[in-house]
């Protein structure tokens, strides 16, 4: 899996080159960007506003090198104005991209959380994805285990999760396949490169 994006055996879907990097890769794995009205560039998260637009990877690093080296000007063809908090920006809005999502899926009844809910998930195997704060207690989240052949989110916070929630905070939670479940995948693996650091983010595969 190449950090921040899906996993690379995936093929389907338009591909996009990153102006940071020069990878060529599918745009579910890239942040596009464009000028805004003053010339400032705006990250455009649903990848739906109007303009020519240039992509980078889901990738801290990246992202930096392309606002360093002037990079997003290179590909708009003319002079524009990066935002010196571009990077967190971006990262706060895929935060909340990944909050609305898994909210929408609560709503819908393809998502629970608290412990025991979420067992019972497990258990039944109805969850596809086990979602758990970063800032959760190291031992109760080991007492849960990544569905089989299942996703594991572990980079969202506990304030963040309860958002989604509709609580204060939130330690664990679990989505049903189908649904939301592959887009919610999908965009806190963007949300995944913007945290990760040479220290890691408490990430964990599976187990």
């Amino acid at each position: 899996m190449s950090r921040g994006g899906a996993s690379k055996d995936r093929q389907d879907g338009p591909e996009r080159k990153c102006i940071a990097t020069g990878e060529v890769q599918p745009k579910y794995g890239l942040i596009r960007f464009v000028a805004g009205p003053d010339d400032v560039i705006v990250p455009d998260i649903l990848g739906k506003l109007p303009g020519r637009g240039v992509y980078v990877a889901a990738d801290r690093d990246a992202l930096q090198r392309a606002a360093d080296k002037n990079l997003f000007a290179r590909g708009l063809k003319h002079k524009v104005r990066v935002p010196p908090d571009l990077t967190d920006a971006v990262e706060r809005q895929l935060a909340r991209r990944v909050v609305d999502l898994i909210s929408l899926a609560r709503k819908s009844g393809a998502a629970v959380a608290g412990y025991e809910k979420v067992k019972a998930w497990l258990d039944r195997e109805d969850a596809e994805v086990l979602i758990q704060a970063i800032d959760g207690s190291g031992r109760g989240k080991s007492k849960l285990s990544t569905p089989h052949f299942g996703r594991y989110i572990g980079w969202l916070t506990a304030d963040e999760l309860g958002m989604a929630f509709g609580r204060e905070t939130v330690i664990h939670a679990a989505l049903a396949s189908g649904g939301l479940g592959k887009r919610v995948v999908e965009e806190a693996q963007r949300l995944r490169g913007m945290r990760e650091t040479d220290g890691g983010t408490g990430r964990r595969e599976g187990k």
